[in-house]
């Protein structure tokens, strides 16, 4: 529990609709986010996340709800951030990480057939076809590793699949 309830980051007074849509932080988040949903956002008027919410399912694709929640999640843990670690995310930053998420998850979502066909026309290439462990009976891991170019930091991540490619396991380092 919070000892008041004056927002951590400005000083204003905190609620679930100060934190994820009107604190100077989610705004420049929001900024950089698709005309459909800044629309919703600006129209909704129910004080209770309930009521809002229903809005935005009823009026959003599936696609920009997908967006929008995501945004929210993002916003969320870079608040989390600031008040728990110190740590500042530039708004920038929050939307290539929602960017990457969402990319991420359209990847990992099956591809729906529709009357025979794919429905992929005008998306990009698809991604390569996973390799499975060259024995029967093992299980495969790949590794990647990432270095940021603004400080000091590494990840290294890793993820174990069976010959039949169901998840096993999966691990991440940050240094």
């Amino acid at each position: 529990m919070a000892p008041n309830n004056s927002c951590s980051i400005c000083g204003c007074q905190d609620s679930w609709r100060h934190a994820l849509l009107e604190c100077n932080m989610a705004k420049c988040v929001w900024a950089l986010q698709r005309e459909e949903i800044l629309e919703v956002i600006s129209r909704a008027q129910h004080d209770d996340a309930h009521g809002w919410l229903h809005e935005a399912i009823a009026v959003l694709s599936q696609e920009d709800l997908v967006r929008l929640v995501v945004t929210m999640w993002s916003i969320w843990h870079a608040r989390r951030k600031v008040i728990h670690e110190d740590i500042f995310q530039s708004p920038l930053w929050t939307h290539s990480f929602i960017e990457r998420f969402i990319a991420d998850l359209e990847l990992a979502t099956p591809q729906v057939e529709q009357k025979g066909r794919a429905q992929t026309q005008g998306s990009a290439a698809p991604a390569p076809p996973w390799t499975p462990p060259p024995h029967p009976g093992t299980m495969k891991v790949n590794v990647d590793d990432a270095l940021s170019k603004n400080s000091s930091t590494m990840t290294m991540a890793a993820v174990a699949r069976d010959e039949a490619g169901h998840f096993h396991g999966a691990s991440v380092v940050v240094m």
